[in-house]
Order: structure tokens, then C-alpha cells, then sequence
């Protein structure tokens, strides 16, 4: 069946952001947009025409990427579960992913996200903010839930996510990368270990 024009443009721009992660992922810094645009079966004229450049084509990559952790998978958490029973989940999901014979080329591509950023200072402010949009939508998930007699509000929510990402996020890296096996079960112990007054601050 022929694509739609809208249909062809957003298949188009999906094959480019794809070809973008791999080139990226394999090169860092060094992705040549030629490389780019023959990957995903396009020209550069298409990468221009779609994206505006070289830059917001990275800027796309970037912000499609949903990070260590895929909040979509874990948003149909019952309004009735508990702050702690959310945590919990958020991190076994963590450990399950470090442990994913995948993780290695994930990781690696992060690396090279972080190599092509931190010389690009517009880049590495949209890599930012998509990092505090994953600490939102995070947040989100423990907003209104229920803590030692009381709803968790979303300033406090806000900080526990922040400290809960960088944690699991190190804690993943290091099993990725072998330094220990890291069980969900201590996993979930040293999430749980973040839900202390001082973490979540005054409501």
C-alpha cells in the first residue's frame, strides 16, 4: 500500500533518527552526516529538509532516546500501591535492564551521546532538559502516593527521583560493566534506603 506524504515523513525521519544511534553510538563526536543519511537509505538533503541539519537531527536522536529507564512501561502502576511498593518496582526494573545482555550497547551508546554533548554546549542543554523531563515523568509516579500517613507531594517526589535515578543509574553501570551482580533484592534495598526525611525534604 503507498505511505501517505505525512506517512513517508515520519517513516523518513524515524530511519534517520535509527541511523543516528547507530552511526553515533559507533563514532561519538566524529558521526559524519553523509554516514547518517546513507544508513537510513536517504540523502543529506532529506536530513535538512526534515530536521534542519546536522544538529537538530542530534537533538531528535537525544530526546527519542528514553534513557536507562522506559517510563511507559511502568505508568500502569496502581494509584493504590504505596510510595515504597512504586520504588521497589522502579528499581527491580533497573536491575533487570543492567542485567540484559543488551545493556553493554546501551551503554556504550550513552557514552557516546556524552562525548558528542559536552562539546556542543546547545546540545548538552537539550540533553538536559530531557533529563529533567525523565526526572518529571518520574516524579509523577510517586506524586499522591501514600508515606508514613501522608501523600508524598510532588516537590518531595521531584527530589526522590533525582537521587533514585542517579543511584540506580550508578548501581547499573557497575553491573553492566561487571564490578558486582548487583540482585534485584539489593537493588530494591538500597531504593528503599533513599526514602528517608532528609531525601524527600519538607512537604
Amino acid at each position: 500500500m503507498r505511505l501517505t506524504r505525512a506517512e513517508s515523513k515520519a517513516a523518513n525521519r524515524r530511519a534517520l533518527i535509527d541511523a543516528a544511534r547507530e552511526v553515533v553510538g559507533k563514532e561519538g563526536s566524529q558521526a559524519k552526516l553523509e554516514h547518517i543519511a546513507e544508513l537510513a537509505g536517504l540523502t543529506t538533503g532529506a536530513v535538512y529538509s526534515l530536521f534542519g541539519g546536522k544538529n537538530d537531527l542530534m537533538v531528535a536522536m537525544v530526546e527519542d532516546y528514553t534513557g536507562p529507564l522506559d517510563l511507559r512501561q511502568i505508568e500502569d502502576c496502581g494509584q493504590g500501591l504505596s510510595l515504597e511498593e512504586v520504588v521497589a518496582e522502579v528499581a527491580r526494573r533497573f536491575q533487570r535492564m543492567s542485567a540484559d545482555p543488551d545493556a553493554v550497547g546501551k551503554l556504550l551508546f550513552e557514552t557516546r551521546v556524552l562525548d558528542l554533548v559536552l562539546n556542543d554546549p546547545e546540545l548538552l542543554g537539550k540533553l538536559n532538559a530531557s533529563i529533567r523531563s525523565t526526572e518529571v515523568g518520574l516524579a509523577a509516579l510517586f506524586t499522591g502516593r501514600g508515606h508514613d500517613g501522608a501523600p508524598v507531594t510532588e516537590k518531595q517526589a521531584v527530589r526522590l527521583a533525582r537521587a533514585l535515578k542517579g543511584l540506580l543509574s550508578g548501581l547499573g553501570q557497575s553491573v553492566v560493566l561487571g564490578v558486582h551482580e548487583g540482585s534485584e533484592e539489593f537493588f530494591v534495598d538500597v531504593a528503599h534506603a533513599l526514602i528517608t526525611p532528609k531525601v524527600l525534604g519538607p512537604a
